[in-house]
């Protein structure tokens, strides 16, 4: 390769890792508005409309379903005619909703909009993530350790918002978001000169892709996420009400679950790193398996020793996340978009399921015999690990 053929090329990658930065921001923006803040509003989204702890979860349940039910259907239909326009339009609908559910007068109401959140983020996601990939050159695990844990930091950042001002104004400080919402229409609409013409060149890329497609092998890992969305997204929604059943302040419940999700946005980017140069299988395995002890600890710890095992927790049960992304793009090399919504929307969403499971749950048996449930999840999870195909496998399929 002469000079000006490297220079251009290092121009390139710089210009794609620039891309990817914009995008990783941008998911901060977006997780924040849904699966960050939206657990932690439960508290006060439940004393506004007098709720009990099963329409608590079904707020829960509604955004991510919403999302969850959209990402792995626009990503379908993205891997056949990918959308620029859905950036700036899922951004948009994300905020809207989140901000409009700070003065919406029924809970019915409260319910649509949360919904319409969920709908933005699910429009948003496959996108995203096809732009991580196109900027990713050889090493995807690390682009997606990036993309990911802008999102997985915005999950952890929205607990912290409410002993931060949203105690303290109310729901109706919400409308604040407006202007998160425009800062974040802003930034994608400056990546887009970009991701056109990114996919341009990806699209004669992805023709020539070899390789078929391992339905089973996805069907497992599906259900491996799933299982850990219902931990994590099940620990960091009702982990404010164990603290508040033992009369510790909503505000310090609200700061560990800003450090359990923290400790998760660690775990991803640690892992996404990890995972360009170990086993996707092993890694995986991995992290579920040492969850299992410290989730058994975590309702029966107190003081600093509850600090340290929640973040030992935390940076385990969210370590694969950008590992379940690559691991699926590997079993489906030409539905990336399918992929992405199976592996980041359709598992997050099942976590709304089973938020809505564990409040019915609570209502029955109280809060610590919901977090002992929290034990067998990822234990199961690492069981049905050891079952997927390796990437050996697949590549030589």
């Amino acid at each position: 390769m002469n000079v000006a053929a490297h220079t251009l090329e290092t121009k390139r990658r710089l210009g794609a890792k620039r891309q990817l930065f914009s995008l990783s921001l941008a998911h901060f923006f977006n997780d924040v508005m849904t699966t960050g803040l939206v657990p932690a509003l439960l508290p006060l989204y439940k004393q506004a409309f007098h709720l009990n702890y099963l329409q608590a979860g079904v707020i829960l349940f509604v955004s991510m379903i919403t999302s969850s039910v959209c990402q792995p259907i626009f990503g379908m239909i993205t891997d056949k005619h990918p959308k620029t326009w859905f950036l700036p339009v899922g951004i948009c609908l994300t905020g809207f909703g989140l901000t409009a559910s700070g003065f919406a007068p029924a809970y019915w109401i409260l319910l649509v909009l949360v919904g319409l959140s969920g709908i933005g983020s699910g429009i948003f996601h496959p996108e995203a993530m096809r732009g991580a990939y196109m900027a990713a050159g050889t090493a995807r695990g690390t682009a997606q350790a990036i993309i990911q844990v802008g999102g997985n930091f915005g999950q952890a950042c929205g607990p912290l918002l409410l002993p931060l001002f949203l105690i303290a104004t109310g729901l109706h400080g919400l409308g604040w978001f407006a202007l998160v919402t425009v800062g974040a229409f802003a930034l994608v609409s400056s990546v887009m000169p970009w991701y056109k013409r990114s996919l341009i060149k990806n699209k004669a890329r992805q023709a020539a892709i070899k390789g078929k497609n391992h339905p089973g092998g996805l069907t497992l890992l599906t259900i491996v996420v799933i299982l850990r969305s219902w931990t994590q997204i099940g620990v960091a929604g009702f982990l404010p009400f164990l603290y508040l059943h033992q009369g510790i302040p909503l505000k310090f419940g609200d700061l560990m679950t800003f450090l359990f999700l923290a400790a998760g946005a660690l775990g991803t980017f640690l892992g996404g790193q990890f995972s360009d140069r170990i086993s996707h299988k092993w890694l995986l395995f991995i992290s579920m398996a040492i969850t299992v002890p410290f989730a058994w600890l975590l309702p029966h710890v107190h003081g600093f020793l509850s600090i340290i095992v929640l973040f030992v927790f935390g940076l385990f049960v969210l370590s694969s996340f950008a590992v379940t992304v690559v691991y699926g793009q590997l079993m489906f090399p030409k539905n990336i978009g399918l992929v992405s919504g199976l592996m980041v929307g359709f598992g997050i969403g099942a976590g709304g399921i089973g938020a809505t499971l564990i409040g019915w749950l609570t209502d029955l048996y109280g809060v610590y015999a919901v977090f002992n449930l929290f034990v067998f999840l990822p234990f199961l999870a690492a069981i049905i690990a050891l079952f997927l195909p390796s990437e050996k496998s697949l590549r030589e399929s």
